[in-house]
């Protein structure tokens, strides 16, 4: 049986909280639905491009994110152009925007 989900809202509210209880500049740049919405990440990596993360679990089953634009980062209409193919396949994503040269991420999970 799986853990319960937490709430999109609920999520993408921890997800901003402590992006900036680390100094990070993180920003809601769309709300999906409150329930059953999925959280995607848009990584700024500050000058060596974007990145955007979808969650998956690991092979032990903990949170971990997966680079939905490749290993290596991209510039930001690559990684927007994901963003909007991903909306149009699911009308109820959250996307944030997080801040960090260095790629990090405010809950420290894994970036597979």
């Amino acid at each position: 049986m799986s853990e319960p989900r937490l709430k999109a809202k609920i999520w993408a509210q921890a997800l901003l909280r402590a992006a900036a209880a680390q100094g990070m500049m993180a920003t809601l740049l769309r709300k999906g639905d409150e329930d059953a919405g999925t959280v995607l990440i848009k990584q700024n990596l500050q000058g060596t491009g974007f990145r955007v993360l979808t969650p998956i679990r690991d092979g032990d089953g903990g949170k971990a994110w997966l680079p939905g634009t490749g290993p290596l980062p991209v510039e930001d209409p690559v990684a927007e152009a994901y963003i909007l193919r991903q909306i149009e396949r699911d009308r109820d994503l959250w996307i944030l925007e997080i801040e960090d040269r260095e790629g990090r991420l405010p809950m420290g999970e894994k970036i597979l």
